[in-house]
């Protein structure tokens, strides 16, 4: 009986362990590519006291989590960025900064796409915080059912183009967009299917700024304010 017990007691722990995926990743050099997969519960990249960093003049980083109650915390610093993040499941939490340090210019070129598929969803993403970057290129896609999101951009440089797209209820979008635009400006498209959103939008820089929105749903809540 005894026995019988422990091994109940080995397989609850053994259980728990598979639904608690951590990955902490430090990564520096020139010419960096980092490949990321979790499937379970809980998964973690990164935390808000221990981010994953990437630090390097070009790094490509591709992450997919698939689960509940996810954490994505990560930093990139170079001069060349190329990231893809896809996340499915629920309650997940995606924080990403892309910003300079060191020797290391700022986020100079920028190509970012997030996508999540799932509810209740907390977004938060900084380009080029501390230096403009450069040719930023962000697309952050929420699949349809994407309901209960909080989403939060910012990006700061020239020639910033901010694709947003999402199909799901009761979301609400902080985006911030700014810098120096060169003759391309600053590009914001944004397309929200659904019911019940809050979207604020602030933009500002020189030269041509350019806002493309379209919704479509019942009581959507739009703030905009454009600045030269």
């Amino acid at each position: 009986m005894k026995q019988f017990i422990n091994l109940i007691l080995l397989s609850i722990l053994f259980t728990g362990t598979l639904w608690a995926n951590d990955i902490y990743v430090t990564q520096s050099g020139n010419t960096l590519d980092l490949d990321i997969t979790q499937d379970g519960q809980n998964n973690t990249v990164g935390n808000s006291t221990t981010s994953s960093s990437v630090v390097g003049a070009t790094s490509t980083i591709d992450i997919d989590q698939v689960g509940n109650s996810n954490v994505l915390t990560f930093d990139v610093n170079g001069a060349t960025y190329t990231g893809t993040f896809n996340v499915t499941g629920g309650s997940n939490n995606i924080d990403f900064n892309c910003d300079s340090t060191g020797n290391n210019s700022s986020c100079a070129t920028v190509t970012s796409s997030i996508t999540m598929v799932g509810s209740s969803n907390d977004l938060d993403i900084d380009i080029g915080q501390t230096a403009d970057a450069a040719n930023g290129g962000v697309t952050i896609t929420g699949a349809s059912g994407s309901d209960s999101n909080v989403i939060a951009a910012t990006v700061d440089g020239t020639s910033a183009i901010l694709t947003l797209s999402v199909n799901g209820d009761t979301n609400n979008w902080l985006i911030d967009i700014d810098g120096n635009g060169d003759i391309n400006g600053h590009t914001l498209i944004h397309s929200h299917t659904g019911g019940t959103a809050d979207v604020d939008i602030v933009q500002s820089g020189i030269n041509d700024a350019i806002i493309n929105l379209t919704t479509i749903g019942n009581g959507h809540d739009i703030d905009i304010s454009q600045t030269d």
